[in-house]
């Protein structure tokens, strides 16, 4: 039975170099990952799904709750025969890895947590991120890419960059949106997890984002028993495409140190 989500899988299947699983944000898909694909895949295997809802994968209507995401990719990975892997995620994405931390146990080698942050939804948190799902089936997606474009991209960014990231949400299905921001406004708290994590972290972030500001991550960095804390500068919410080669680097760095451990 072919897998539920759409994904791309590059690179080596057998190389001795732990896999990479790259989880995107919302109102994105896989390619957002396009310049670590890029890199990375020449040595090592590297798998980017499309979430439900976005991209190619099929879109579930009301409600996608974090904890369906995570099913989601613990079946792809049996299904691709990944038993371990370094797993990465950003913004929606990295709550996504969090969420999979109890649920895929050891097999987790490492964690990447990009402008990401761990806290449960607050109730006008709750509030606005419902009011925003009727929006977006009420009006579709383009309205609020054009209002948010220079939030997930600093206003400075790369042209092309920007109409990546803009194309990226207008092709977004405003039901699978929807469905996320509804199941992600019920998420846990992640902060006591964080503490009990026993593997390498590397924690990311934009040194002007504004969504998720540096003082969460350094919240996160210092919760994690064993993390590296990267700020990038000339960044906003988006720095693996904002500035992909200091990004890549900092993940480089943190990969090859993970390729040497059992």
């Amino acid at each position: 039975m072919p897998p539920f989500l759409a994904y791309a899988d590059k690179g080596p299947e057998n190389s001795a170099r732990v896999p990479l699983v790259l989880v995107h944000g919302h109102p994105f898909d896989h390619t957002m990952w396009h310049p670590q694909l890029a890199e990375f895949s020449a040595g090592r295997r590297v798998i980017a799904p499309d979430l439900r809802g976005y991209g190619a994968s099929p879109v579930t209507p009301g409600s996608v709750p974090l904890s369906r995401h995570a099913e989601d990719l613990a079946g792809l990975l049996d299904h691709l025969g990944v038993d371990s892997f370094v797993l990465a995620g950003l913004s929606m994405g990295g709550q996504i890895v969090m969420e999979c931390h109890d649920r895929l146990g050891d097999r987790i080698r490492g964690l990447v947590l990009a402008d990401t942050f761990p806290a449960a939804e607050t109730p006008e948190g709750r509030r606005l991120r419902d009011a925003m799902a009727d929006r977006l089936l009420a009006e579709g997606m383009r309205g609020y890419a054009d209002e948010v474009l220079e939030k997930m991209v600093a206003p400075y960014a790369d042209p092309e960059v920007k109409a990546h990231v803009h194309h990226m949400m207008t092709a977004t299905s405003p039901a699978g949106a929807a469905a996320a921001l509804r199941g992600r406004a019920e998420r846990p708290d992640y902060r006591a997890l964080l503490t009990r994590v026993t593997v390498p972290a590397l924690v990311l972030v934009g040194a002007d984002d504004t969504y998720t500001p540096v003082a969460d991550a350094e919240a996160m960095h210092a919760a994690l028993p064993d993390s590296v804390l990267h700020v990038v500068d000339g960044a906003a919410h988006l720095p693996n495409l904002e500035r992909p080669a200091e990004f890549n680097r900092a993940l480089g760095d943190f990969l090859t140190r993970l390729d040497g451990r059992p």
